[in-house]
């Protein structure tokens, strides 16, 4: 008997879906997120280009970095999952990862 609140706290089951807590998982597709591009300014009025829900793994996004700050003569980081990039990047790395098959879509002006 389960109660309306009632979650799974812990499950052997291989179909269990940790994110939305059900046996057959009822997630969209993470592939089908869009990858979101933005650029931010910072107090000093420097900005960074930010690249985020890059479905990719941590060593994946690291050299995928290395090759946008090759490529542009910038620096960048990789914090928390999400790529930053210094300065107005957005063009070039729409461009990019759009010609690697993802989804992007722009935020902000």
């Amino acid at each position: 008997m389960t109660a309306p609140g009632d979650r799974v706290v812990y499950s052997t089951d291989p179909s269990f879906c940790p994110a939305c807590g059900r046996a057959p998982c009822g997630c969209k597709p993470r592939q089908a997120e869009p990858v979101r591009i933005s650029f931010q300014r910072n107090a000093k009025g420097s900005g960074m280009t930010v690249v985020d829900r890059l479905q990719m793994h941590p060593a994946g996004k690291e050299e995928l970095l290395r090759g946008f700050k090759k490529r542009l003569g910038t620096g960048g980081a990789v914090k928390f999952g999400v790529l930053e990039l210094q300065g107005d990047h957005r063009e070039f790395v729409e461009a990019e990862l759009k010609a690697k098959g993802y989804k992007v879509k722009r935020i902000g002006g």
